[in-house]
């Protein structure tokens, strides 16, 4: 036979669960505090360290900066976007070159009216590139002298526009060769 079983009645919550939600209640608060406390101390370090870096010569780096030899100025880069990019035919094969250059000068008032001229200098540069031998570029001898040919051809340029040699190295700071 079966018997009819009945369910234990519902007791309402006693003290004893009140207690236990509200201490469920402080541990995930405490969490909380915590965390907040240890993002907090993490950023204020990091900052606190940062600036303390910038602050370990003791101004020197502009000390040094105002007594650098007087006809001596700091180098201003400038660099020229988009790359180069150049076709030329080796063996009768495409090759193609991609080059990245930055202008490398010590017045900024003849890179300026140097930045007048930018269409011809990056004509005149396209043509210098162009008409490179792919087995002269695999060589660093042969970068390096494209490199001082592209130098001659900006700082003749300028002379010529400006009046004034506003380059003084030409850079490269990407080359690929495919």
């Amino acid at each position: 036979m079966a018997k009819n079983q009945v369910p234990p009645p519902l007791t309402t919550a006693g003290p004893e669960d009140a207690s236990t939600g509200k201490s469920r209640l402080k541990l995930i608060l405490t969490i909380v505090v915590a965390m907040l406390l240890a993002v907090g101390l993490s950023i204020g370090g990091t900052l606190y360290f940062m600036s303390k870096g910038e602050g370990l010569d003791g101004g020197k780096a502009d000390d040094a900066a105002a007594t650098t030899p007087s006809g001596k100025q700091p180098a201003i880069y400038e660099v020229l976007m988009p790359a180069f990019v150049v076709n030329f035919s080796h063996n009768g094969r495409q090759r193609y070159m991609q080059v990245s250059i930055a202008l490398m000068s010590r017045d900024q008032a003849a890179l300026n009216a140097l930045k007048v001229h930018m269409p011809l200098l990056r004509n005149r540069l396209v043509m210098l590139f162009s008409g490179q031998d792919f087995e002269v570029l695999k060589t660093p001898v042969g970068k390096e002298m494209l490199r001082q040919q592209a130098t001659a051809s900006v700082q003749e340029l300028a002379q010529k526009e400006i009046g004034t040699l506003a380059v003084e190295q030409v850079l490269f700071t990407n080359f690929v060769l495919q």
